[in-house]
């Protein structure tokens, strides 16, 4: 077997086009600073717009224009060359790498057309499936009659599902006789865009799949638990079948109201926007993918993040319910070793607060109202233990093993 690649000739033309595009755009944020320095404005209002004037304008312009020249250059000779050299099989380095960048650029990455951008797709040990009869039945000769999709959250693969020797999706296999199938995204970019595009991907898998199937099951982490929502709420719009066929959804660790830490980026952004001098490197914040944006207040549909800037600053999205006729069920997970007493705060992983992980919210229409029987609070864990802890993984079979009644 030859040995898998860290880094693929593709991999050097994305990074090298993200190399000129940090250069032109670190020229764009000195230049800024440069021109509201000179313009000596108030201290409080908006940076002047426009760029400098005579040989410190020429300067900018260079440094732009040679930055543009030569990376059209090595790009189109890295084109050139790709075609020629064989890819190899892709490392679980490269992978995980690849999987962060999309986390935190993902949807710069597509609209810029740079190699680096993940595409959508279902895979088994790493390798993507081909959603065709005969490609399918190449690929699972023996399946079982049960069906489970796993969902990877923000920055991570599907790779990442084996955490310290454990993967969910190979366990439930072995104890309960589930075909586990990985979905391949890109988290960077936004949760309804990927909702709609697995939704149909799931429309098409269960269309082509070659064999009788009595269950289906969705397990999210983070935020694949959104991604899951958003691709039942989407399917169901575009009258897609499988969600008639969903009987399990379990989500863990899923932040179905947001994440705190995503919402304190939103308003570092707003303070460093007050003043002109400060302005400039609010630029910097708006690195952040369209993915972790989504976060902030888990929008799960087009509607919830293309509302005004101002809206942004607050929850904004009104309720969605879980789809109906299904079974689903939210872990949380505590840096707490044990619970606290009643009615006292429980304290949450460091990322998802344990009340948004388990859909509970003190606003009626918000509160996804589960039965406590399907909620659950893992003591000790930390956001990605969710992954690999024992305790974890017998609560899920616990739940998948029960026979799908009509709810």
């Amino acid at each position: 077997m030859p040995k898998p690649a860290h880094i693929r000739l593709s991999d050097l033309r994305g990074f090298h086009r993200l190399a000129n595009d940090a250069t032109v755009g670190l020229a764009d944020l000195v230049e800024a600073m440069h021109q509201t320095i000179a313009r000596t404005p108030g201290i409080i209002g908006k940076s002047p717009k426009g760029r400098t004037n005579g040989i410190t304008g020429l300067v900018y312009r260079s440094v732009r224009g040679v930055t543009r020249l030569v990376g059209v250059g090595v790009d189109g000779l890295l084109g050139l060359l790709a075609p020629l050299v064989a890819e190899k099989q892709s490392s679980q380095e490269r992978e995980a790498i690849l999987a962060a960048l999309n986390g935190v650029l993902g949807d710069y990455l597509v609209a810029s057309g740079n190699p680096l951008a993940i595409t959508m797709c279902l895979r088994a040990t790493g390798t993507s499936l081909k959603i065709t009869r005969a490609a399918l039945a190449a690929a699972f000769p023996d399946p079982g009659r049960k069906m489970l999709v796993l969902v990877h959250g923000l920055c991570m693969n599907d790779l990442q599902w084996l955490r310290e020797g454990h993967d969910h999706g190979a366990a439930l296999a072995r104890d309960l006789g589930y075909t586990p199938v990985y979905l391949h995204y890109n988290t960077g970019r936004h949760i309804s865009t990927n909702g709609r595009e697995f939704g149909d991907l799931m429309e098409m898998l269960l269309r082509e799949w070659p064999y009788p199937i009595d269950q289906v099951a969705i397990i999210g982490h983070s935020m694949g638990g959104l991604v899951a929502h958003s691709a039942c709420h989407y399917a169901a719009l575009g009258g897609h079948a499988w969600p008639k066929r969903l009987d399990h959804l379990v989500f863990l660790g899923t932040p179905h109201f947001g994440v705190p830490l995503a919402r304190a980026g939103t308003w570092a952004d707003f303070m460093v926007g007050i003043s002109p001098y400060t302005a400039p490197f609010a630029r910097l914040g708006k690195v952040r993918s369209a993915g972790i944006n989504d976060l902030s207040h888990a929008n799960l549909r087009d509607d919830d993040w293309q509302a005004t800037p101002a809206a942004s600053l607050r929850v904004a999205r009104s309720p969605l319910p879980l789809p109906g006729g299904v079974r689903c069920y939210a872990v949380a997970a505590s840096k707490q070793e044990r619970p606290n007493s009643a009615g006292t705060k429980i304290r949450g992983d460091g990322l998802v607060p344990v009340n948004s992980a388990l859909g509970r919210h003190r606003d009626a229409a918000l509160n996804l109202a589960l039965p406590e029987t399907h909620r659950w609070v893992g003591y000790g864990t930390g956001h990605l233990d969710l992954l690999s802890r024992v305790e974890v993984y017998e609560r899920i079979r616990r739940w998948l093993a029960v026979d799908p009644e009509p709810i």
